[in-house]
């Protein structure tokens, strides 16, 4: 029986790193367009309801029938939901085989322990709804039935058709159980709500006036550069349909100063940072011209310039040679797939050189530009020291009305 919940967890924290690095970007953007800072409490209150959740969904699924066992043939009663509440008494007194002892009626009865953990399951959702979210207990109850009827829909259908049968029965008993747990679990935080500081304290302690927080501006630039890798590779392959298999070097340059210069004149910021609530601004909180904005993307994009560089001098040539020597011809270095140009020029020496050495100057001039940004008094990268143009934040969502408008002294610099 110790197996059955061990496994579970163990698939919960084999699979959470994976999730916990997708969500962070999208979770970054929330919790600063709400609360204007990302707080560690915050997010470590976050991650852990979601390392909470993933363990009791599979708590509810794993471990998982064979894909060749025939579950409609394994498990032929769980086609029919169990809708009588109170049916846990008689399984408890069918466990105990109709003994009145305490071991037989609680301590040896798997139907008890079956009960108890479905009303231990929510508990902790109960607990995460007063404490971090701070509602009340109407709010924890039907969180806790939404919960609950999400995981037996999901055991009722079979995994959402992964199974043409259920392999686990949806029973009304759990439906109830779960949802009381969240109820219970609300009532016991009460203590710890009341020692907690409210993290809505903490955000405000948080949040200085003359500054943008690094990680807003950071998660800024993520999706800006997201933005130009998607957008010039759709513009490259339009290009290529259009004008055919010729190089379109100019591509690349025109989205990055589209990207960074036009749309920033005309909107007043980038698409990064209008998610992330940042606007671009002069020094004196004007707004900033062609010049300055030009000056400004240039500087920033001068180390993706300089690995590029790198990149096309020396990858290529080196994928070059490697692939064609002992060849007759250059046709087939043309004809030959990517993996095998790519397993080429790592195979020669110079290719290996370059494969290393290109990351790693793009990393160093990454590190040295974020130890700059991060050592000037006022948080200003390389980029906004030579245009002036600056960043400012727009009020976050729970801003108090003292807050809006925020003042021109406030802008802060910015590390994207």
């Amino acid at each position: 029986m110790t197996d059955s919940y061990l496994l579970p967890i163990r698939t919960a924290a084999l699979i959470f790193p994976g999730l916990a690095l997708l969500m962070l970007v999208p979770m970054a953007v929330v919790l600063y367009r709400r609360h204007g800072v990302m707080t560690r409490r915050r997010t470590f209150s976050l991650y852990g309801g979601v390392y909470y959740a993933l363990t009791a969904f599979c708590l509810t699924i794993v471990p998982l029938p064979s894909r060749a066992l025939d579950v409609c043939a394994a498990y032929p009663s769980f086609a029919h939901p169990q809708w009588m509440p109170g049916s846990f008494v008689g399984d408890i007194w069918k466990e105990a085989h109709h003994r009145v002892t305490f071991h037989d009626l609680v301590l040896g009865n798997p139907a008890v322990w079956q009960t108890v953990f479905n009303l231990l399951l929510l508990l902790p959702l109960g607990v995460f709804v007063r404490v971090h979210a701070r509602r009340g207990p109407v709010a924890a109850t039907l969180a806790g039935f939404a919960g609950s009827l999400f995981f037996e829909v999901t055991q009722f259908t079979g995994l959402y058709g992964l199974y043409d049968c259920p392999y686990r029965l949806f029973a009304v008993d759990d439906l109830l159980a779960n949802t009381a747990g969240a109820a219970l679990g609300w009532a016991l935080a009460g203590p710890l709500a009341r020692a907690l500081p409210d993290l809505g304290t903490l955000d405000a302690r948080a949040l200085d006036p003359l500054r943008v927080p690094f990680g807003r501006r950071l998660v800024a630039l993520l999706l800006d550069l997201t933005g130009v890798v998607l957008l010039s590779g759709s513009t490259a392959a339009l290009v290529f349909l259009v004008l055919g298999p010729e190089p379109v070097p100019w591509v690349p340059l025109l989205v990055w100063l589209l990207w960074f210069v036009a749309v920033p004149h005309w909107s007043g910021a980038t698409p990064g940072k209008h998610v992330l609530l940042l606007k671009l601004v002069t020094a004196g909180g004007g707004r900033p011209g062609l010049g300055a904005l030009s000056l400004r993307a240039a500087t920033l994009g001068l180390p993706f310039a300089l690995v590029w560089f790198l990149a096309g001098a020396a990858l290529p040539d080196a994928a070059f040679r490697a692939a064609s020597a002992g060849t007759a011809g250059t046709d087939l270095v043309r004809e030959a797939g990517y993996r095998e140009v790519l397993y080429a020029a790592l195979a020669d020496p110079a290719g290996a050189l370059a494969g290393f050495l290109v990351p790693c100057v793009f990393l160093a001039v990454l590190l040295g530009w974020v130890a700059a940004v991060r050592r000037h008094p006022e948080g200003l990268g390389p980029h906004e020291t030579l245009s002036g143009v600056r960043n400012q934040a727009l009020p976050h969502a729970t801003a108090p009305r003292s807050e809006r408008p925020q003042p021109v002294d406030a802008v802060s610099g910015d590390g994207s």
